[in-house]
């Protein structure tokens, strides 16, 4: 791609991050990804390079391991004119949300990432003219901590997700805490996924996007308070689902659409588009720790009925849910558990600060590296070895847990469908498909001790502020609904 015979006005801001800002091209399917940083802390063209060249290793030598080919881009370095990278960032500065100008886009190295625009479809070239739907979702954290060490019951028994809602909203981030439960998504229970990405669709916050030929129409912007706006959103969709224009306007109209589209993104979800196993990557059971949220608006309203069981259909072995969640319980000493094992990497590296680079911290991201979270031992030897795998099987599973999912989707005529191609069906309308990965820079291990302090944050809020008023209704509505069982005791 020769970037610098386009003109600058061919591209338009993306997105940013707390580390890069994306721009992509109106008419081709690539994005460029520069760093920030903050005013007067730039770092050096040789920094940048490096820096930008352990994300496409990290993506390329271990992610990919992971998820399978198809589902990991990790693109690849390019330098560009610093005369068209000034132009560019003065073009997209006004933009760029008011929250996200605390740090400058790199314009004095001239490295960038190009990537593939994920908005779009990354498989079938026939159908690039056709209008393209892509639905971005982040679906965090899958599964309640299976780990020994955690010291709150309560976090045996409600996710990650439905505590921080509370102390988000507390603190200002968000208006209304969501309904959307991750562990719903997760659990392949095609009752409990629709009702999680209704909740999502319901309340998006910044878990959910979607884009029509690469232009944001639903979701939050950063921190804005979320209006969900079903019916602009089904005027958007209705030539995708119903192009003969044969479904009356009005409620009816709009639940009908939005139905549809969680239709199509659940059975996307549950698709396998790359057969390529993780590795040799042991995989961890699936059956540790509940598979429920006792938090969860679904589970609530179970109870409110009586009833107590939880369907949980499983995840299909090939689908990203499940390539996700594998990544994701490589946490398997929750950050309670994970803390000493840190402070040990810690102490040795204050006492040997030369060995960081041996001990791979910073990188490299490569096979070695890769390697080396293989062992899923949990019997701790006291040494380094074992506190630093641990550390950074913990760090993948972050990256995992914070990950986004983008579906890409294109009307389909049936004699352009084949086995070839990955198709969705409808009522009225077919579609083909990708379903990508990204957001899979792997997590600082200089954040880890923020992660420790934050899950301390979350637990104590809940538990003090939330659990203490709902356990007297729950526990009511669990005595009501209750067998009544006769035990009898030999005297």
């Amino acid at each position: 791609m020769e970037v610098e015979k386009m003109d600058e006005n061919e591209w338009k801001y993306h997105g940013e991050g707390n580390q890069s800002l994306v721009v992509s091209h109106c008419q081709r399917c690539v994005v460029l990804r520069f760093l920030k940083s903050p005013p007067n802390q730039n770092k050096t063209p040789e920094e940048i390079l490096h820096h930008l060249q352990n994300i496409v290793d990290f993506g390329k030598h271990v992610m990919k391991q992971f998820f399978g080919e198809n589902y990991v881009h990790h693109g690849e370095i390019i330098q560009l004119p610093l005369d068209f990278v000034r132009q560019l960032c003065l073009k997209i500065q006004p933009e760029r949300p008011e929250c996200r100008c605390d740090k400058d886009m790199d314009t004095l190295s001239g490295y960038a990432m190009c990537l593939p625009n994920l908005t779009r479809l990354q498989t079938f070239r026939f159908a690039e003219h056709r209008p393209i739907l892509c639905i971005e979702i982040k679906p965090k954290c899958g599964f309640i901590p299976f780990s020994s060490h955690v010291s709150q019951e309560i976090k045996h028994k409600v996710c990650r997700y439905c505590m921080h809602q509370h102390l988000k909203v507390a603190n200002g981030k968000w208006k209304r805490p969501s309904k959307y439960c991750p562990l719903d998504l997760f659990s392949g229970n095609k009752q409990r996924m629709h009702f999680a990405l209704k909740s999502l669709l319901q309340e998006a916050q910044n878990n959910l996007k979607i884009f029509k030929n690469g232009e944001l129409i639903y979701g939050c912007k950063d921190d804005q308070d979320c209006v969900s706006d079903w019916n602009e959103l089904a005027r958007h969709l209705k030539p995708f689902f119903f192009p003969s224009n044969g479904l009356v306007s009005g409620p009816h109209c709009t639940r009908t659409i939005v139905k549809e589209l969680i239709h199509v993104i659940t059975m996307a979800l549950l698709s396998s588009t790359d057969t390529c196993r993780a590795g040799n990557m042991k995989t961890v059971p699936m059956s540790q720790g509940r598979s429920y949220c006792e938090a969860s608006a679904f589970n609530k309203e179970l109870v409110r009925n009586g009833k107590h069981k939880l369907e949980s259909s499983g995840l299909p072995r090939g689908c990203l849910l499940y390539k996700t969640l594998q990544a994701q319980m490589l946490d398997m000493l929750d950050i309670e558990g994970l803390y000493p094992l840190y402070s040990r990497v810690e102490q040795y590296l204050e006492e040997f600060p030369e060995e960081r680079s041996t001990l791979q911290i910073d990188g490299p991201y490569n096979e070695a590296f890769y390697e080396k979270l293989l062992d899923l031992s949990l019997e701790d030897d006291g040494t380094v070895a074992f506190a630093l795998t641990k550390v950074q099987q913990y760090r993948i599973a972050m990256t995992a847990k914070d990950c986004s999912i983008m579906i890409a989707l294109s009307p389909c005529l049936q004699d352009e469908c084949s086995e070839q191609r990955p198709v969705v069906l409808t009522s009225k309308s077919r579609f083909t498909f990708s379903v990508s990965v990204l957001d899979l820079d792997l997590k600082p291990y200089e954040g880890i001790p923020h992660q420790y302090k934050l899950d301390g944050e979350i637990v104590n809020y809940y538990l003090k502020n939330v659990q203490a008023k709902e356990d007297p209704v729950m526990s009511n509505l669990f005595k009501e609904n209750e067998d009544c069982t006769l035990v009898l005791h030999k005297v």
